[in-house]
């Protein structure tokens, strides 16, 4: 079983390694006030993410585009559920702009799922790396994708505008997709990555959290299918409860677990291994791209 500080209590307090600092700083406040003016959605407020402050005070940030109201109901994840808003074909160019604005060497670009769309959003994510591509052509790039429903041609819009490093997260082991993602299948999400990689993308990437009721050797066999799939860089997080809605923490994994999945990670032969609990999707993610 996974090294876990207690049994969790519905008021449990958070171990002290999961204490964040607020953010603060020149340069997250400069960001801040750019993405309320332009109302951009970044996953950054959208997922309530802990790292806002450490990445905003180095000046990377995560967009997600298509949206903020997404059409699956994962457990996990503290974005909105709903009919979203109709697509905005002038959102490539409002977050390229931005981008230009806030100065950023490396953008990670994220969305909701838009299973209401013919084309899922595919048409919307190629315009979007493409505008990027165009107004900043020194900005390197992370497309964290949906799964698309495994549908190959709308994979290969984003192979075609080639961003440096593409992402799919697996987000939990395999027993526990269902319960965690609801309308997604876990080797679905395997076989995107390994089509991925396939047709030529340099840099594949996914991602897990830990907290759920996985075990140990749940977690080891993920690192073995990513690897399997040929998969780059793999992220391993804590899973903090959004809201009071959605799926209760079971764990809090220890740093010394944490420490352990990584260096098993590198064992397997992974590019890039991030392992902690304050971890998340696009932490560190300018190192990935090297």
């Amino acid at each position: 079983m996974n090294t876990v500080l207690e049994s969790i209590t519905p008021h449990a307090p958070k171990p002290k390694w999961l204490r964040v600092k607020l953010p603060t700083g020149q340069k997250y406040t400069e960001l801040r006030g750019l993405v309320d003016k332009y109302k951009l959605n970044t996953i950054c407020t959208s997922g309530s993410c802990p790292n806002m402050g450490e990445c905003w005070g180095e000046g990377t940030a995560t967009f997600m585009i298509l949206g903020n109201i997404c059409t699956r109901s994962c457990g996990f994840c503290g974005v909105k559920t709903g009919r979203p808003e109709t697509v905005d074909w002038d959102e490539p160019e409002k977050v390229a702009r931005s981008i230009k604005i806030m100065n950023i060497k490396h953008a990670v670009i994220t969305s909701v799922d838009r299973d209401d769309l013919k084309d899922m959003g595919s048409i919307i994510w190629a315009e979007t790396v493409k505008a990027i591509r165009r107004m900043n052509p020194n900005t390197t790039l992370e497309t964290l994708i949906p799964d698309f429903q495994g549908n190959t041609r709308n994979l290969d819009r984003i192979i075609e505008v080639a961003p440096e490093v593409v992402s799919h997260n697996m987000e939990t082991v395999k027993r526990l997709t269902r319960e965690v993602r609801i309308q997604a299948k876990y080797e679905k999400s395997l076989e995107v990555l390994r089509y991925l990689k396939e047709q030529g993308i340099n840099r594949t990437k996914s991602g897990i959290m830990l907290g759920l009721g996985e075990t140990e050797e749940e977690v080891i066999q993920v690192l073995h299918d990513l690897k399997e799939a040929k998969v780059d860089i793999v992220t391993i997080g804590q899973y903090l409860q959004p809201s009071k809605k959605h799926l209760p923490v079971k764990e809090f994994i220890t740093p010394e677990q944490f420490a352990k999945y990584e260096q098993i990670g590198k064992e397997l032969g992974f590019r890039h291994v991030e392992s902690g609990p304050l971890v998340r999707s696009s932490y560190h993610a300018e190192k990935h791209i090297h």
